[in-house]
Formats: C-alpha cells, sequence, structure tokens
C-alpha cells in the first residue's frame, strides 16, 4: 500500500467553551472515527471502521454532556484514533498501530520513520498543542478524560462498568471512588480495564502531572452509552459525582 499523503488541512482539535470560568477541561481524545479520505479507511473493512477499534462509542457524547452539565472547556480530537492515537506519544509503539485487538490495519503497516513522523507532525502535534494552550490560559486546571471500552475483549466478558483511571496523582480518584458507593449501583474499578502499564494515561502525565494539577480518567463501558437516554442518564451520574468530589477536594485543599 503507497503510504505517500498529501499534505491537507482539517479541522483537527474541536475545542467548545474555551473562556469558562470554571478551570475544569474535559477531554476525548478518541472522539471520533474520521479517517482523511487520502488514507483509504487505512485499508479496514467496512464492517470495522465504526467499531471500537476505530473510536470510543459513545465517549463523545458523554463528554459533551459532562462539560454541558459542569460548564468545562470541550477539548476532542476529530482524527480516529488509527491514524494517530492522541492519548499515546509519538515513541509509543501502538499511537500508530498495525493491529488493534484482532483487526490488522493494513494502512498503518511497514510505516517508514518518515511516514511516522509526518502523522506525528500533522496529527498529534496540534492536539497536543491545543491542550497546552487551552490549560495554560486557565488557573489551576482540572483535567478529566473520558473514554468508553468494548464489553468483549479478545473474547473475554468485562465484568467492570466503569473504570476509574489515574497515574502517580490519585488525589481526584481516591475521592471518586471512596464516594461512588453511594451513587449508583455499578460494578466501579480503579485503573481497570486498563491502567498505567498500559500506557493509557500519557494525557494526564503530559499535560497534569508536571504542573501537579488534578485529573482523572474516566473509563464507561460503550454497551452503557448505546444512545441517547443512556449517554445522558450517564452524563448526569458522573457529572454529579465529580462536583461532589471535587467539592471534597477542595475543602481538604483550605484545610492544609
Amino acid at each position: 500500500m503507497n503510504h505517500s499523503v498529501p499534505t491537507l488541512d482539517y479541522t483537527l482539535v474541536e475545542v467548545r467553551n474555551a473562556d469558562v470560568a470554571s478551570p475544569l477541561v474535559v477531554i476525548c481524545e478518541h472522539a471520533s472515527p474520521f479517517i482523511p479520505p487520502e488514507f483509504d479507511h487505512l485499508g479496514l473493512a467496512a464492517s470495522d471502521r465504526e467499531s471500537h477499534v476505530v473510536w470510543d462509542p459513545g465517549a463523545n457524547a458523554l463528554a459533551t454532556r459532562l462539560a454541558s452539565r459542569l460548564d468545562a472547556t470541550l477539548i476532542n480530537s476529530k482524527i480516529s484514533r488509527l491514524v494517530y492515537d492522541c492519548n499515546r506519544p509519538p515513541d509509543a509503539h501502538d499511537a500508530i498501530p498495525a493491529r488493534s485487538e484482532t483487526v490488522d490495519v493494513p494502512g498503518n503497516a511497514d510505516l517508514t520513520a518518515e511516514e511516522r513522523a509526518d502523522r506525528v507532525e500533522r496529527f498529534y502535534r496540534p492536539f497536543r498543542e491545543t491542550v497546552a494552550s487551552v490549560l495554560n490560559r486557565k488557573t489551576d486546571p482540572i483535567l478529566v478524560t473520558v473514554h468508553s471500552f468494548t464489553p468483549i475483549y479478545y473474547g473475554e466478558r468485562r465484568e467492570v462498568e466503569v473504570g476509574v483511571l489515574h497515574d502517580n496523582d490519585a488525589r481526584l480518584a481516591d475521592v471518586l471512588l471512596s464516594d461512588f458507593a453511594g451513587l449508583a449501583s455499578m460494578i466501579v474499578r480503579r485503573n481497570e480495564p486498563y491502567g498505567p502499564a498500559d500506557g493509557v494515561t500519557h494525557t494526564l502525565k503530559e499535560h497534569a502531572l508536571p504542573g501537579g494539577h488534578l485529573n482523572v480518567m474516566l473509563e464507561v463501558r460503550n454497551d452503557l452509552l448505546a444512545d441517547e437516554v443512556a449517554q445522558s442518564a450517564m452524563a448526569v451520574m458522573l457529572s454529579d459525582w465529580l462536583a461532589q468530589a471535587l467539592a471534597k477536594v477542595e475543602a481538604r485543599a483550605c484545610k492544609v
């Protein structure tokens, strides 16, 4: 397959409510299944082009609703994670995966160093710089990244329904996890179905940890986001949960 591509302009990153007073920034790195036409669908079969390997189904809708309910800034990637996974650093092997779970991605196979560098420059760098710019305009920003995950992975059913993920800074995650039992009867776990060892906390490490900003990553099983009713219900639950946790973290900080 010919990997040579022309330089074209796309709207790579969506930012909403950039100047709201709230310090909260909601990010969805896998919001879109869009593959620019010059990549010829990356050689994927039609049945795979809207699947969870291409994006996080329901995550964009959830992130949008969360940002609205919490009066937060919203940042979404507008490119499929198979073109470039904006939640991975350029040196990560799965930043441009040639295989995702059981699906081969022919358009990512045997890329040269120059072709990989081109993807980084065209797709990752604008996303990274946009996030950094938005955070730099806020005082003590709080970063929440939103993802969804497939119920069946390599043929195995996942029981966890909501994952609360963190890297070295667990301040917000700890409060969320301690509060959740009183909010809903769901299966909620720490650093599942993925965790830092899987490389999924890149955005948190890149944009939150260096400045000591509060942060958390939320993973929701995508069968719980199957339609607008489910998405709205999840957004109500998670926004109330986040607001309660943030109030507690702020109260504790004021006592120090």
